[in-house]
């Protein structure tokens, strides 16, 4: 199994994290990648990017050391009916939409408040990805999400990040990759790297998806042409 890109990255611009872009494109081009999405904190986290980041992205080069770059953003689910954090007219014109939970900007309660939160967020016609679902204090219905999810043409991430930062999350996402696996819905898998060694570091992934017989096919980031043909439904990107 092998995965040639990384669709969660972050940079300085993220205070939290420690790379620039140029040192990620080398670090993926080090890791044999083929692209890399910078998708950087947004809106209510408090040391997040300023909306200008998101809109000035364009300039961004395409390749950056040989590797394609995608130009992103990962936005705050801020309540239990999946709203976030970032406007539409700046979203759809981004290639990748993280929506993730962060504790500092969400309020649901329990796993009932949990599942309609992500059940709205899969109806977002500019989220791209449920990022790190894992986490055991957000439990949320899975096969309920997890099937919408497939429906909308959405992605679950299984996050290489969780192996790092929040080893509480790991038994959560291996029962998450199994859902996909019976229902037949896509994932991604990306490092949420904060800093450049991690970007493409994926083997604690790898060895989970193994161990369930994960389908292959049902990687959406495989390679840059799996990841643009799943979102050609709903964007182009060259």
């Amino acid at each position: 199994m092998k995965v040639l890109t990384d669709i969660h990255t972050h940079t300085i611009a993220s205070t939290h994290a420690y790379s620039t872009i140029i040192e990620n494109a080398k670090a993926a081009r080090a890791r044999g990648l083929e692209a890399i999405a910078m998708t950087d904190h947004c809106g209510e986290l408090p040391d997040s990017a300023h909306i200008w980041h998101f809109v000035n992205l364009k300039i961004i080069p395409e390749y950056i050391e040989g590797v394609r770059i995608l130009r992103g953003a990962e936005v705050n689910i801020i309540d239990t009916n999946g709203s976030v954090d970032m406007p539409e007219d700046v979203m759809k014109k981004l290639d990748i939409v993280i929506a993730s939970i962060h504790r500092p900007c969400y309020g649901g309660a329990d796993e009932k408040d949990h599942t309609s939160t992500y059940m709205g967020v899969v109806e977002n016609p500019y989220v791209d990805i449920i990022g790190h679902s894992g986490n055991p204090d957000f439990a949320y219905d899975y096969e309920k999400v997890i099937c919408r999810a497939r429906d909308m043409g959405k992605l679950i991430e299984i996050n290489a990040g969780t192996f790092n930062v929040r080893k509480s999350n790991i038994p959560n996402c291996k029962k998450i990759a199994q859902v996909c696996k019976e229902v037949g819905a896509h994932i991604c898998v990306s490092s949420d790297s904060h800093f450049a060694d991690y970007i493409g570091a994926f083997d604690n992934v790898y060895k989970i998806l193994d161990e369930i017989g994960f389908p292959e096919e049902l990687i959406a980031n495989r390679t840059l042409d799996d990841l643009k043909r799943f979102l050609a439904p709903r964007k182009i990107i060259d």
